[in-house]
Parts: structure tokens; C-alpha cells; sequence
């Protein structure tokens, strides 16, 4: 057998780059004469930027430390153990760069077995322990310090998480184990499936306290102080930690098949992680941790050695590092400074967005549209968001009378615009009515003024195409709601200047969002590829295919919502207007389905109705369907549609409309919650066989979002 330092070894061999983590011992007396204490510091040497991991090396120094304080505890000169991180961050978890570079199912299990033996050893020193969970805790940094014998948590921390779920794996270092066995199985699985399967759902230190985990919470500013004092007067017996009793029999039960309905609820059984889970906490039940830990290890290694963890770190690192330097963006020295901004329009597109430039910028923002009424209606809106904001304690009251007063209407365009250096459209989707305004805003605006439009299908060249300056006319795509979906579709015209682009890419970063550069191609990435999905899951149900039958054919995707559904949210009449668009760019591929026409005809918002509280078809939309007699299987079904989207996204990269199949997949997760275990879409088809089959290779590199061969 080999010892947990060999094991360390050999996986820190395999991952020389690894940012290591050091395990830092100092000894202190604690107040209250209450004896000598032990306090390892977790800290990489780097600032709160580059959070503190766990990779092989970063275990084996913790084992060190772990060596001294034990010895330290058997001899009795110390009363008590601590472990705490740097400023704000106490651990972030097991470091995911090294994960992805493992190619053997042993390997794997050493990272499991390592980092088990090494926490493990923290509940079975001579005397307590303690975890100070002083900043942001995930993963593995949360589960070092559930084997502590007590936690205090900072009020301060604004991220704490078990996330291995969302990403594919388990939490493996005892978070399925220990987690129900403290704070009760219902409990954990809130923070296991239910907020990892929400967009990795973060707790803050209250959270963490209500829920048990932490058996006593601190202020930010003296935390490590007051904990010390707190440890103090537990370890005098002053102070008695006192812990509900875990309800091991029916309640149990119930609550993982809770944990169940969200797993299938979000996934539809297409991502095993979040199934491994559940049964590690169902069987944690006996509570018999050694067991527990044996599957976690197993379960561990299985999901590492799988093709979704790899589709979810390739997601992880689209959305933490290809977001923040996007592909093909000008030098950002290029960029004009944005002092003012203009909407035109006053609907609720136009309304969200104002909102949201005047929240990031801080700069005044005015909406124009063609009556007083309707802005006064946009600007009411603002002002009411800004006022519910308020009521949750979003932002202070001099924040809320400061961004009312920077948000205003005008229905004269000259006077709005006249010294805006900003101003986005957002009027009816046709491009007659794009023309016009926006040579009226150009006879008002000064020469720097950049002209964006909200387009989600129409060219940007044509738009500009009758301008006098065209060159700083540039796509800005907004996903709504804007609130809420981080993507940004950023298009460059065919006469889009660099300054304009440049600009552009630095309003997207002050606004928060996920700016991708793309060409100035028919409905761009995102609406592009999903009215070809859509499209093609319409034309089965017109051909005949029963419509619970297609849309149970894409259940296995693990999407966030049904296809028809997500109609809905869009508007039927908007989806029609785009497959319309598409048709007339690509007839081929793309047709305006009858049956869709006939449900916006008749004014409905889509297939479904809500009365029972769930989804039911709408009888009187079925009515309206006129079907063929051509009857597909689910299998057949899912194998048409993921053939036309693959074909899609081959003759978008091949026309150049991003630079990479990554930039697709980073839409699809950002602008359509395209599921993380995924990794977009393009792992999954390749993954699947589905590139090879329908274009006649891989989307992505062996290696990326897959085991290394």
C-alpha cells in the first residue's frame, strides 16, 4: 500500500505547474489563559485574485503541517488546532487545471485517496479543531474544514459553495459524507444538487450559519479575534456547542428523492455527477463515514476519468478566462470614453437596458421615443426596478436618488443626444425602421458618437449602409432577460471601424457582461443556432411527429427548458420574424414553419397553458396544427435535430462568424443557459459522434473538453 505522501508525490509529478499552497504553522496563546493553539494559514503567496487551491503539492504541505501539529497534540503542548486562508479567502478547492491533465483511472483515485487521508487527519488529532472560514469558501476548502471538530464563519464571505456538481464530480474530500451527517440530509442537499444545479448558487456566511454549518458567526473586520476568543471559551468549557439531532429515518429518505426530482428536473438524467451525489448521501444514512469516503473516492475518479467533468472545466475556463480577453477584440487604448448615454426607444427592452447603463456606468442616460406617454412609461419602469432595489437593500437611498436623477426622457432627439458619446436602438425589429432612426440620430449626435444597435437577426452593415459615417455603427446584442444573461453578441459591420469596436468592447466590460466578437452573418451565434434547433424539432412536429414526442426526443441534453417552452419565454412572433430572416438568408436550411405562423396569427403566446401550476399543450393550439403522417421515434428525432445543429455550427466556423468553436460554446452558456456538463454544445456532439457524422470531424482538439488519449 502506498503511504499518502507517496501518493502526493506521484501526483505532483504529474502536475509540475501547479500554484502550491502553503500550510503556514505559527503558535499563539489563546485569551482567557485558555493554553497554547496551533493556527495553520492556507496561502499561496498571491493576492485575494488568485485564490488559494488544493493541487498534490498543496496536500502534501498540509500533510506536513499536519505531522508537526499531531506530534505537537501527543506530547500536549498545544489545546487546540486551527486552520484558516489568507485575506478573503479561506480555500477554493482541488485545483482544476491539474485534473484535467490526468489520463489514467489510478491516477485520479490518488487525487480522491490523497486528499481524503490528508483532511481526514484533522478529526483524529488529540485535540479539537478548528476551521475559521475567514473568505471565500468552495469545494475542497469547504470540506477541510467539515472535518474539523468546530467552524466559525465571517459575516463577510461572499461565496460559499459545494459546486462539483454543476461542474461534473462529486464533492469528493467528504462533502457527501460528513456534509448530511451534520446539518441533516435535506440540508445538504439544498447545497450539494439543488444550488450547484441552480448556476452554482452561492451562500453567504449568514446562510452558512442558519443552515449549521458554522457553529458560531463573526464580523468581517475582527473575525479571526472574536473566533479566537470563541475557541478559547469552548476549549475552558464556557461556551457549549450544541447540535440539532440528524433525523436518520423517513425525512432522510424524502430528502433524497428531493434531490432526485431537481437532478431530473435540471439534467433529465444526462449528467451522472449530481445522480453519484445522491446516492453517496442516501447511503451516508448509517452514518459510516468510512464508507463514505470510499465511495466518494470512487465516484471521484469515475467522473474525472468522464467525459462531463472534462465539458465542465472546458466550460469553467470559457466563462472564467476566454470571457475576460475575448477573441479578436481591438487594443482596448482604442476605446473613446462614454460620458452620456442614449436609448431609442422607451419598451421594455429599451427600459432594461437603460437601467442596466446607468447602474454600471453611472452616467446619465436618456430615452427618446415617438409620445410622451410611452416615455414616461420606460422612464417609470426604471424608476421603479431602481425602487425595488432599494426595497431589498440593493443599493442605499442616496445610490436610488442619484440613479433616478441620471435617468431621464426626452422626446426631443437633438436635445437628448446632442453631447451623448453612446446611443443604442432598440425599436421594432425591421430594418426600414432601423434606417430611419438612426440617421436621425446621426444628424443630432456629434462625430464621435458611437451608434449601437440591439439587433438580434438583422444585418448591421445595412443598417448603416445609408449613413454618412458607417464606421462606428456596431452590433450590441442583448439577451434577455438583460438582467440576468451575461452575453453580449458584439457585431462588427463590414464597414465597423476599430474605435467603434474597441469602445464597444469597453462599454460590454463596465456593463459586467461576456462580450464575443462576431461577424455581421444572419442572427449572429445564438439565435442562429437555436432557430435551427427549433426549426428543426417545428418541422418534425409539422411533418407529423406528435409535439410531446419531440420534445422528449432533447430531454437527454439536460437544456433548461423544453424547446417549446423556450419559445414561449422568446415570443412565438419573434421567433417567426427570425426564422424568417434565416429563411431568406439560407432557404435551404431554414423555413417558416405554417403552424408557427397560424399560433401567432391567432395571438397566442405559445403551446402551453399554466393553469394546473405546470405546463399542459394548449388544446386550442393543437387545434391549430396541420400535420403530416410522417411519424418519427424520440431516437430519431434527437439524431435530425443534433445533425442540423451540427451542420449549423460547421458552416458557421467555416464562414468565419467567430473565431473558434469555443466562442460558440461560450454563447450558448451564456446567452441560453446552455448547460455547463455540456461545455456549450460542441463537446457533446463530438462526445456523441455527432461532428464526425455530419461534418465529418471534431469540432474541438482531442484533449479539450475530453480525456487525453
Amino acid at each position: 500500500m502506498s503511504t499518502t505522501a507517496e501518493l502526493l508525490k506521484g501526483a505532483a509529478e504529474l502536475f509540475p505547474d501547479e500554484v502550491v499552497t502553503q500550510a503556514h504553522v505559527r503558535h499563539l496563546d489563546l485569551p482567557l489563559g485558555a493554553g497554547n493553539f496551533a493556527l495553520i494559514t492556507l496561502d499561496n503567496g498571491l493576492d485575494h485574485t488568485k485564490p488559494t487551491t488544493f493541487g498534490p503539492q498543496s496536500l502534501a504541505n498540509l500533510d506536513a503541517a499536519l505531522d508537526q501539529v499531531e506530534a505537537e497534540a501527543k506530547a500536549g503542548k498545544i489545546v487546540g488546532v486551527g486552520v484558516t486562508g489568507k485575506p478573503f479567502i479561506f480555500a477554493v478547492g482541488a485545483d482544476l487545471k491539474g485534473v484535467e491533465l490526468l489520463r489514467r483511472h489510478e491516477d485520479a483515485v490518488a487525487i480522491g485517496k490523497g486528499g481524503h487521508d490528508v483532511f481526514k487527519r484533522l478529526s483524529a488529532l488529540a485535540v479539537p479543531s478548528f476551521a475559521y472560514y475567514n473568505g471565500a469558501a468552495m469545494g475542497g476548502g469547504v470540506e477541510v474544514g467539515l472535518h474539523c471538530s468546530y467552524r466559525t464563519v465571517s459575516k463577510a464571505i461572499p461565496a460559499f459553495s459545494l459546486p462539483e456538481v454543476f461542474l461534473g464530480l462529486v464533492p469528493g474530500w467528504g462533502g457527501c459524507a460528513l456534509l448530511p451527517n451534520l446539518i441533516g440530509a435535506d440540508r445538504a442537499i439544498s447545497v450539494v444538487i439543488e444550488n450547484s444545479l441552480s448556476q452554482n448558487r452561492q451562500l453567504k456566511g449568514k446562510q452558512v450559519f442558519e443552515l449549521g454549518i458554522a457553529d458560531a458567526i463573526f464580523e468581517g473586520a475582527d473575525f479571526l479575534e472574536q473566533s479566537l476568543l470563541w475557541t478559547a471559551s469552548v476549549l475552558k468549557g464556557e461556551t457549549e456547542v450544541v447540535r440539532p439531532e440528524i433525523d436518520r429515518g423517513e425525512a432522510w429518505d424524502q430528502a433524497v428523492e428531493r434531490g432526485r426530482a431537481i437532478a431530473d428536473s435540471k439534467v433529465h438524467g444526462a449528467a451522472p455527477a449530481a445522480y453519484r451525489a445522491l446516492d453517496i448521501i442516501a447511503a451516508a444514512k448509517n452514518g459510516d463515514l468510512r464508507q463514505g469516503f470510499e465511495a466518494e473516492t470512487q465516484a471521484l475518479a469515475d467522473l474525472i476519468m468522464g467525459g462531463e467533468l472534462r465539458s465542465g472545466i472546458y466550460a469553467f475556463n470559457l466563462v472564467q478566462k476566454r470571457a475576460k480577453r475575448p477573441a479578436g477584440a481591438p487594443d482596448k487604448s482604442l476605446a473613446r470614453p462614454v460620458t452620456k448615454v442614449g436609448v431609442v426607444g422607451a419598451g421594455l427592452m429599451a427600459s432594461q437596458l437603460a437601467l442596466l447603463f446607468a447602474r454600471r456606468l453611472e452616467v446619465p442616460v436618456v430615452l427618446t421615443d415617438i409620445d410622451q406617454e410611452r416615455i414616461d412609461k420606460g422612464v417609470g419602469y426604471v424608476h421603479g426596478e431602481i425602487d425595488k432595489l432599494l426595497a431589498k437593500g440593493r443599493i442605499n437611498r442616496d445610490k436610488a436618488n442619484r440613479l433616478k436623477a441620471a435617468v431621464t426622457g426626452s422626446l426631443d432627439k437633438a436635445a437628448a443626444f446632442g453631447d451623448a458619446d453612446f446611443v443604442i436602438e432598440a425599436v421594432f425589429e425591421e430594418m426600414g425602421v432601423k434606417q430611419q432612426v438612426f440617421a436621425e440620430v446621426e444628424a443630432v449626435v456629434p462625430a464621435h458618437t458611437i451608434l449601437a444597435t440591439n439587433t438580434s437577426s438583422l444585418s448591421v452593415s445595412e443598417m448603416a449602409s445609408k449613413l454618412k459615417h458607417p464606421e462606428r455603427v456596431v452590433g450590441f446584442h442583448f439577451f434577455n432577460p438583460v438582467a440576468i444573461l451575461p452575453l453580449l453578441e458584439i457585431v462588427r459591420g463590414e464597414q465597423t471601424d476599430d474605435a467603434a469596436l474597441a469602445t464597444a468592447f469597453g462599454v460590454a466590460k463596465k456593463l459586467k457582461k461576456t462580450a464575443v466578437l462576431v461577424k455581421d452573418a444572419p442572427a449572429f451565434v445564438v439565435n442562429r443556432i437555436l432557430t435551427r434547433f427549433m426549426g428543426e424539432i417545428q418541422n418534425i412536429i409539422d411533418e407529423g411527429t406528435p409535439v410531446e414526442t419531440a420534445e422528449k426526443a432533447v430531454e437527454p441534453l439536460g437544456l433548461p427548458m423544453s424547446p417549446l417552452v423556450l419559445l414561449e419565454l422568446v415570443g412565438p412572433a419573434i421567433g417567426l420574424h427570425v426564422s424568417e430572416t434565416l429563411a431568406g438568408s439560407f432557404p435551404d436550411r431554414f423555413k417558416v414553419s405554417p403552424n408557427l405562423s397560424a399560433v401567432v396569427k391567432a395571438g397566442k403566446r405559445g403551446f402551453y397553458v399554466h393553469d394546473s401550476g405546470k405546463p399542459e399543450l394548449d388544446p386550442e393550439v393543437l387545434a391549430l396544427l396541420v400535420q403530416g403522417d410522417s411519424v418519427l421515434t424520440e431516437e430519431q428525432v434527437r439524431d435530425r435535430v443534433l445533425d442540423a445543429v451540427a451542420q449549423e455550427i460547421g458552416l458557421m466556423l467555416d464562414e468565419g462568424v467567430v473565431a473558434e468553436a469555443q466562442d460558440i460554446d461560450l454563447c450558448l452558456i451564456t446567452g441560453a443557459g446552455w448547460p455547463f456538463h455540456l461545455g456549450g454544445i460542441t463537446p457533446y456532439l463530438d462526445r456523441a459522434g455527432v461532428s464526425e457524422r455530419a461534418v465529418g470531424k471534431r469540432f474541438l482538439a482531442d484533449g479539450i473538453a475530453s480525456v487525453p488519449a
